[in-house]
């Protein structure tokens, strides 16, 4: 392997398990100084500049710090596409694109959909959906202005168009929508779920986005859910990403509301982290 390569390895080896150390030096090398693959594994010296090496203690003395890479370097990629990413938002992860594919599944070919996405954070939901399902009529709502402000910005990137609001589910006087496919990853991490956390995630993801407490886990769920009734057409189907811990009393939740056809799913780790339900 590449000699700079180990020198980033062996410097994130004391903080991050091996295995992530070694995914964030490729991720460095190939995206920030566009090392090719026989340049990485090969071993050969290559040189790089000054600059390009203060530029790397940089990056590692702030992932020594545990700021997470993709902080570090603005974006990330989602769903084939590429997301401008900020302490703002939550970064989008795998098990989030689980979900947009099971909503592709079922809505592709279907001309004209209309879809809410409720808490969109980067935008990397609605945005993805927009770009995937044809002639999609995507609105997504966000409490936090900075939170819009980004994803508006991964819209105008990425080619999509995307109805963008400032809106508080948890509040009276919702605006008035119809929709064909109503989904949300809302925050679902209980306070008492702290302790297993990673520092990268809990010393600098948005607290907004994560948490919810102890004695009110659903808090969010029910809430969408219910005005999902009124949101959603008949024959409109509901998704959400869940916490793995609550799948049954969400399940349970959605069914006591008035929901059909509940189906909960778990991701490509094991987990039961995906529900969708009909309104009836």
């Amino acid at each position: 392997m590449h000699p700079i390569y180990l020198h980033i390895k062996e410097t994130l080896m004391p903080y991050y398990p091996a295995e992530e150390a070694s995914a964030m030096a490729k991720w460095i090398l190939a995206d920030v100084f566009h090392f090719s693959a026989i340049e990485l594994y090969t071993g050969k010296d290559t040189q790089i500049p000054q600059k390009d090496r203060e530029k790397l203690e940089d990056i590692l003395n702030r992932l020594v710090k545990y700021e997470p890479l993709q902080y570090i370097l603005g974006e990330c990629q989602f769903g084939g596409l590429v997301f401008r990413v900020a302490p703002g938002v939550l970064i989008p992860r795998p098990e989030t694109e689980e979900l947009v594919d099971w909503i592709c599944a079922d809505w592709t070919g279907s001309k004209g959909c209309r879809v809410l996405d409720i808490g969109t954070g980067s935008g990397c939901i609605a945005i993805t959906l927009g770009k995937r399902l044809a002639d999609a009529a995507v609105t997504s709502w966000d409490v936090s202005e900075l939170a819009l402000q980004i994803a508006s910005s991964n819209a105008r990137h990425n080619g999509v168009t995307v109805a963008f609001d400032r809106v508080d589910v948890l509040a009276d006087g919702i605006p008035e929508i119809h929709v064909d496919v109503l989904v949300s990853n809302p925050p679902y991490v209980t306070e008492k779920e702290r302790e297993g956390m990673e520092r990268n995630v809990l010393d600098w993801e948005p607290e907004q986005a994560l948490f919810v407490p102890d004695d009110d886990p659903l808090l969010f769920y029910r809430e969408i859910a219910r005005q999902g009734m009124f949101i959603l057409d008949k024959g409109g189907c509901l998704y959400f990403e869940i916490n793995r811990a609550y799948g049954k009393e969400t399940f349970d939740l959605l069914v006591r509301l008035g929901y059909q056809n509940v189906e909960l799913r778990k991701d490509s780790f094991g987990n039961n982290r995906m529900i969708k339900a009909v309104r009836p």
